[in-house]
């Protein structure tokens, strides 16, 4: 059995660190979270910061999982990884429903619950969270957020980095920007635009981010 490290020590790699149980592909080695005050997570011990990930590689550490929500940090975090020698895992809870036919790509994490339809693609370090739904023919590009409960129809287009809330709904064939924000309990029933965030239903543009880093603009 790999041996796998956690990076990042928040309430979401609460969940992360369960699904991994439940799958029981990996032995945790334990979670890294720089300046954490506790000395373990559910169990888990917690080994120090970013930096010790040299360390860990030779100590026969040879996964790592990305368990943090923040889309973007989540990138720079797999890189750190990455750069270290470490391959990314998936987490993928055995009460997930994936088609055989789905293809998910290195770093992804499917939540007990969620169903992955045909021919669905779901990209590098993408989440799909607690009970969503991706259905056919769906694409999630890299490090997208799909939160509980989402209901996305067949041939729907979520582009890098895009956060779609809490039980966000979209119609067949629309499509979700770059970097765009869709709040909870939304329906998409037209395209959102890169950087936009929107929210109602339908889902209406309220504005665009400025918040996001030239360097994730440029990839």
């Amino acid at each position: 059995m790999s041996r796998l490290v956690l990076m990042g020590g928040g309430p979401h790699a609460k969940v992360v660190l369960e699904t991994l149980r439940a799958a029981g592909l990996y032995e945790v080695a334990g979670v890294l979270e720089p300046g954490a005050a506790a000395r373990s997570l559910l169990g888990a011990p917690v080994l120090g910061g970013d930096d010790v990930l040299p360390r860990l590689r030779t100590e026969g550490v040879t996964h790592a999982i990305v368990t943090v929500g923040d889309n973007s940090l989540r990138r720079r975090l797999a890189a750190r990884a990455q750069a270290a020698g470490l391959e990314l895992a998936q987490a993928i809870h055995p009460r997930a429903a994936i088609s055989p036919t789905a293809r998910l790509a290195p770093g992804v994490v499917v939540m007990a619950g969620a169903v992955i339809n045909a021919e669905a693609t779901v990209g590098p370090l993408a989440i799909v969270n607690t009970g969503a739904v991706v259905d056919h023919d769906c694409r999630l590009d890299e490090a997208v957020h799909v939160g509980p409960g989402c209901a996305l129809a067949g041939g729907v287009r979520v582009g890098l980095g895009a956060f779609l809330g809490a039980g966000v709904s979209a119609i067949p064939q629309v499509g979700v920007g770059r970097w765009a924000i869709v709040g909870a309990g939304a329906a998409v029933v037209r395209d959102i635009p890169d950087l936009a965030v929107a929210y109602g239903a339908p889902a209406r543009v309220a504005r665009t981010r400025n918040d996001i880093r030239s360097e994730d603009l440029a990839e």
